[in-house]
């Protein structure tokens, strides 16, 4: 059965008109005050638009503002891809059957917009996209956005101080090009999309030696992975301990015959029935082998290596140029470069300092990584729309540029190489305080108004502190009592205390028998 749900926003929402401004078979078109191209329809795409939006009927009279999504709904990341898709061919989004969210969802909404009642703390992926969409319909956004619409190419046309972005956008049903000009461009189309494939010494000649009766040798990245069963019977190596690499090895160890995991840094939580080896050092022909000299002959290796951070888009219009030996934001003040983990040079992760354009021509929104999305995206909305609306309020880009120099060397101190470091906040108070520092440095400026409260509410802040939180929820769900917990809640207060009771109720039950419990918490992982 067709999931019409999925489609209705495209088949009702008043599409804004796909013709050029500026286009041969039209003539020159009356120009709008301002326009603003938004790109990505996930969680940080709907936060630029809502705020955006949110400004003042009259601040932005004769703004046009559209947002493209190459996909047919809103959700992003969370909205699956029901294909059954090999490489090459990249899947439009990494989502498994089986996900669940790793950090309670509270902390993850939207200020202002709390799930519903019985939402269940860790949810499946389907009450994410759920919200996404609510949220949307809630704030009016649908009618902004046009559906199936793939940026493919943008390029600045003017100079450091004026001109516009020429967009060219493919309409991905009819198949139809279209050119835009814009004078703003927003970039929130997510960071896991290009999936990064480590290449080992002797790994050809590995999957080229499979032993008679033995499965095809094979590797695959984590963004194919879908249900654990495919991995019935195999030896498996998972690359990577991260969210994904972690989520694979704890499903698959039930239908696999062994599950290793070659991990880099210590295992904090490991998982029941899984071998942890360290880095692989090359393959030879009978099997990998691992830095400490031990060797292992898996089926297959899933590697959750991660994404590289690329926007094609970008790249293909000359705008940012790819170098993954790039190092030094002093070398590279003439241009937008990423070096597949970190593009730079940014203010505030968001801002581009190149040179080619003002400093508001070219925004991100949802770069940063070990941070909760939603507000996070709420902030750096607030500080780009400002920046688009009245770029005064920003120093100089030689000023932000030697504030972005101190921000390296603040992270060098600390032991940390920013260019691999990239977007990752700090942890413990780094993310709240990222945020708190875009909304005040607004409040400073006297752009929006100073209710005298930070932007990060403190019950955001206390969730670091709840070390017994999903260990509490996962005992409430195998006593089934989930619903109870949560039936009736729906406030933000309400969901705040919720967690602070489940937290407690875990902590006492640990503390009466005695279990003493030594795991890194999970929003800092």
């Amino acid at each position: 059965m067709v999931n019409l749900a999925r489609f209705l926003p495209f088949l009702s929402s008043g599409l804004p008109s796909q013709e050029p401004l500026y286009s041969e078979k039209n003539g020159i078109l009356p120009a709008p005050s301002k326009s603003v191209a938004v790109v990505g329809a996930g969680s940080a795409g709907l936060a630029m638009l809502k705020t955006l939006l949110d400004l003042p009927t009259q601040t932005r009279e004769g703004w046009e503002i559209v947002l493209y999504e190459e996909r047919e709904n809103v959700a992003g990341v969370w909205l699956p891809d029901p294909r059954n898709v090999t490489p090459p061919e990249i899947p439009e989004t990494p989502l498994y059957p089986l996900l669940h969210t790793n950090t309670p969802v509270p902390f993850m909404s939207y200020p202002g917009f709390p799930f519903p009642p019985k939402t269940p703390l860790y949810p499946s992926h389907e009450h994410i996209e759920a919200y996404h969409l609510r949220y949307a319909q809630h704030y009016s956004l649908l009618d902004h956005i046009s559906f199936n619409h793939k940026l493919q190419k943008a390029s600045w046309s003017g100079t450091p101080e004026k001109g516009h972005w020429d967009l060219v956008i493919s309409d991905q049903i009819s198949g139809r090009i279209i050119k835009r000009r814009v004078d703003h461009l927003v970039i929130g189309s997510g960071n896991h999309h290009l999936p990064r494939i480590p290449k080992w010494k002797g790994q050809e000649e590995w999957l080229n030696s499979t032993p008679p009766k033995r499965l095809q040798r094979r590797i695959i990245h984590s963004v194919y992975y879908r249900q654990p069963q495919a991995f019935t019977n195999q030896r498996v190596l998972v690359v990577g301990n991260g969210a994904s690499g972690r989520d694979a090895a704890s499903q698959v160890i039930h239908f696999a015959r062994e599950v290793i995991s070659s991990v880099r840094h210590e295992v904090i939580d490991p998982v029941d029935g899984v071998t942890y080896k360290p880095e692989i050092t090359e393959f030879t022909s009978k099997g990998v082998v691992f830095t400490d000299g031990t060797t292992a002959d898996p089926d297959v290796i899933l590697l959750g290596t991660g994404y590289e951070l690329r926007k094609p888009f970008l790249e293909a219009g000359g705008e940012l140029r790819a170098d993954p030996s790039a190092r030094d934001n002093s070398s590279v003040h003439k241009e937008l470069v990423t070096n597949l983990y970190y593009i730079f040079p940014l203010h505030k992760h968001i801002l581009s300092l190149s040179p080619s354009y003002p400093i508001n021509a070219l925004a991100f929104i949802g770069l940063p990584t070990y941070i909760p999305n939603c507000p996070s995206d709420i902030a750096q909305s607030l500080f780009a729309t400002h920046a688009i609306f009245n770029p005064s309020i920003f120093p100089p880009r030689e000023e932000l540029l030697e504030e972005l120099a101190a921000y390296d060397e603040h992270l060098r101190s600390l032991g940390l190489d920013p260019y691999t470091n990239g977007h990752r906040m700090l942890e413990n108070d780094g993310p709240s305080d990222y945020q708190d520092e875009l909304v005040d440095f607004l409040k400073a400026k006297g752009v929006i108004h100073d209710d005298g409260k930070k932007f990060v509410e403190s019950w955001r802040r206390d969730i670091y502190t709840y070390q017994a939180l999903k260990r509490g929820w996962k005992r409430i769900e195998e006593l089934g009592t989930g619903e109870k917990w949560t039936e009736g809640i729906e406030t933000e207060a309400q969901w705040a205390d919720l967690m602070r009771r489940v937290n407690e109720w875990q902590e006492r039950r640990e503390e009466e028998q005695g279990i003493h419990v030594v795991r890194k918490n999970d929003l800092a992982n």
